[in-house]
Order: C-alpha cells, then structure tokens, then sequence
C-alpha cells in the first residue's frame, strides 16, 4: 500500500479506536464506535481500498478530481468514498480527506459526548500534564 502512514495518522487523533471486522477483512477506524474510515483488505489481506466518510458534495468534488476516488465501495455511494491503496491521490489530499471524515463523525456526537470524546483524560490530567508532572517528579528526583 502507497499510504502506511494512515494507521500512525489516525490513530494519533483524538478518541480513535480501531478494529477487524472479520466478516469483512477491514481495519476500522472509529470514534465513539461509529466508523470514519475503513482499509479494505484482499484475501491475502493486501490493501486495495481506503474507504472514508465524506460530505456528498465534497466526494462528488473529489471524485470528478481524481479517478482513484469511487463511490464508497461496499457502502452508502451517497455518504462513503473509497481511494485505491496504491493510487495517485496525493499524501496531503488523503490526510485531508480523512481528517473531513473524522470531524464529520465527531460532529454528529453532542457537544458534551464530543468533549468526552477528545480529551485524553488519565489520573493526572491530560497526557501532555501527565507526562510533564512524570518529568517534573524524576527531574526533583534527580535534584
């Protein structure tokens, strides 16, 4: 596959989980477990298309773009867009897609799940507090 950044890429949003749907042989991506994006996978489990959740009239933009965008494959053509695993869509229009996709499945949370969604809440605060308070202990540590 052209794109093997996309699991480190979607992964590192907010809220993202991701799993096999065996039935299928996709890797979702999914926040509050509503899906935003897909990789298709062959039976030798080979990439072949990238689906993802596009507003109907931004996927029949993209579409008319490149000739590695179709309809959702397997999926709702109005609402679902797939990009061939090893096509010509640029790196940036992909990220861009998929980062469309995330927001426009967030956004049908509320305003409150979409808080709970997206903070990355531990014991001790957000991840960047933790680790700064971990830092801050071993430095005093040190000292």
């Amino acid at each position: 596959m052209k794109y093997n950044w996309i699991d480190e890429y979607l992964l590192a949003k907010p809220g993202v989980t991701k799993d096999l749907q065996p039935e299928w042989n996709w890797i979702r991506y999914q926040i509050g477990g509503k899906m935003f994006a897909a990789i298709c996978l062959d039976d030798d489990d080979k990439p072949y298309y990238i689906t993802l959740k596009l507003e109907p009239l931004e996927g029949d933009f993209w579409r008319k773009q490149y000739e590695d965008i179709i309809p959702g494959y397997y999926m709702n053509k109005t609402h679902w867009n797939s990009v061939k695993a090893d096509g010509a869509v640029p790196d940036d229009i992909l990220k861009d897609l998929l980062d469309s996709a995330y927001r426009i499945v967030l956004g049908s949370f509320s305003k409150k799940k979409q808080k709970e969604l997206t903070q990355l809440i531990s014991c001790c605060g957000s991840d960047e507090e933790s680790q700064k308070n971990v830092e801050d202990r071993a430095e005093r540590l040190r000292g």
